[in-house]
């Protein structure tokens, strides 16, 4: 039987749902690396919430769960950095990030607020890493962050149309 899940905006009513999944879905990234001090588990509630009144963010709802959640800022520069893209581990490999990924940077380009889309993951996050580069994203350079080696990702952007809200069914 399948399940309905939605993407669309974030609002503040989200932040706690946010918050406990990045916590639950970053779990994995810091046992691989060894550090547990990474920021997507060391973010407070009011950072989050900073983060929703002045970027993008889309989350992933199975009814009224929040099941997945990727943010993004755009620059002066025209750079949209995406971060924190992250699928509850029940939900994945169903496509969510794929989607996600694709919302957020519809988001952005219907605003045709940026030129470049760009996101940083750990050089060990092999699935993470097929995933950009499936989505089009190249290796541009790499970046130390305490433990971890982040490999910095970049495409250009281009002209999106549609709405960033989609529905679609997945099962559970």
């Amino acid at each position: 039987m399948g399940m309905s899940v939605t993407i669309s905006a974030a609002d503040d009513s989200d932040a706690e749902q946010i918050l406990k999944l990045q916590y639950l879905c970053f779990q994995r990234e810091a046992e691989v690396y060894g550090d547990y001090a990474i920021a997507p588990l060391t973010q407070t509630l009011d950072a989050l919430r900073g983060e929703l009144d002045s970027g993008y963010v889309l989350v992933a709802r199975l009814g009224t769960e929040v099941v997945g959640s990727v943010r993004a800022v755009v620059e002066a520069d025209g750079t949209a950095r995406i971060s924190r893209l992250c699928v509850h581990p029940r939900m994945q490999r169903h496509g969510l990030g794929r989607r996600l990924l694709s919302g957020i940077e519809a988001s952005i380009a219907a605003e045709q607020a940026a030129t470049r889309y760009h996101l940083v993951t750990g050089d060990r996050s092999d699935g993470n890493l097929r995933l950009y580069r499936q989505c089009g994203y190249t290796p541009v350079g790499t970046e130390k962050d305490r433990k971890v080696t982040l490999v910095a990702m970049a495409k250009e952007a281009r002209a999106q149309g549609g709405p960033a809200t989609e529905q679609y069914a997945t099962s559970a």
